[in-house]
C-alpha cells in the first residue's frame, strides 16, 4: 500500500515538473519571439535575429543582433526575468528595448558581445581594471561625491557586492547592494552595470521622500 502511494506521488511530482518545464520552455519561446518582433518594429531597415542560451546561475538569457544595411552588427542581452516584467508592465516594451540599441549604434563599427573571461584571473582583470572603475565614477558623477557612499562589502549569501549608500539618511533603506558576478553578466550581455546601482539608489531616494511626506502629512494632523 505504502509501495502504490510513493510510486503515485512520484509520477504525480514527475507530471509536475514536466509540465512546468513545458510551460517554461513556451514562455521562453515567446519573449524570443515578442523580442525580435519588437526589435524589428524600431528597426525597419534592419536585420534582427536573436538566441538563448542556458546560465547555469541566471537561467534562460537572451541575445538579439541588429544588423544595419551597412553590414554593421550591433549585440545585447537581457535576462528573462527582465524581459517578462517589461513585456507585462511597460506601455511600450519594444521603445525600451531599442534604447540599448540605440546607444550601441552611436559606434560606427559592429559592437558585439564581449569576450568572457575563461578564468578567475581574467574575471578579476574586467572587474578592477573597468567594472568597478566605471561604476564608482558613474555613481559620483550622477549623484556627487559629498552626497553619495560606495565601496565594496563582502555579503554572506551573495559574496563581493559594491555597495552605495545615502548616509545622511538614518531611518529605512539607505543602501543598495549589488554582486559583482551579476554586474560581471551585465556587462558581459553589452549593458551599462552601473544602471543597476542607479536604479537601485534612485528607488531609495523615492521611499525616502514618500517617507518623508508621510511624515509630514501626520504632523499636520489636528490633535486629539
Amino acid at each position: 500500500m505504502t509501495t502504490t502511494q510513493d510510486n503515485g506521488q512520484e509520477n504525480q511530482e514527475r507530471q509536475e515538473a514536466e509540465k512546468a518545464m513545458e510551460q517554461m520552455k513556451e514562455l521562453v519561446k515567446a519573449l524570443h519571439h515578442n523580442g525580435i518582433v519588437a526589435l524589428q518594429s524600431q528597426f525597419e531597415g534592419c536585420k534582427v535575429d536573436g538566441q538563448v542560451t542556458q546560465h547555469n546561475v541566471y537561467g534562460p538569457m537572451f541575445t538579439f543582433r541588429v544588423t544595419k544595411e551597412d553590414g554593421n552588427a550591433y549585440v545585447c542581452g537581457f535576462f528573462l526575468r527582465e524581459l517578462l516584467s517589461n513585456f507585462q508592465t511597460r506601455p511600450n516594451p519594444a521603445l525600451w528595448m531599442s534604447s540599448f540599441f540605440v546607444d550601441l549604434m552611436k559606434s560606427p563599427e559592429s559592437v558585439l558581445l564581449p569576450r568572457p573571461p575563461q578564468n578567475e584571473d581574467e574575471a578579476k582583470k574586467v572587474m578592477d581594471g573597468h567594472i568597478l572603475p566605471h561604476c564608482f565614477g558613474t555613481i559620483k558623477e550622477e549623484f556627487g561625491p559629498d552626497e553619495i557612499y560606495s565601496g565594496l562589502d563582502l555579503h554572506p549569501e551573495h559574496g563581493p557586492v559594491l555597495e552605495a549608500g545615502f548616509p545622511k539618511y538614518k531611518d529605512g533603506n539607505n543602501v543598495v547592494a549589488m554582486p559583482l558576478h551579476l554586474l560581471l553578466a551585465h556587462f558581459l550581455l553589452n549593458r551599462d552595470p552601473a544602471d543597476l546601482i542607479l536604479d537601485g539608489l534612485y528607488r531609495i531616494l523615492e521611499e525616502q521622500e514618500k517617507a518623508a511626506g508621510e511624515t509630514a502629512d501626520a504632523s499636520e494632523q489636528p490633535q486629539a
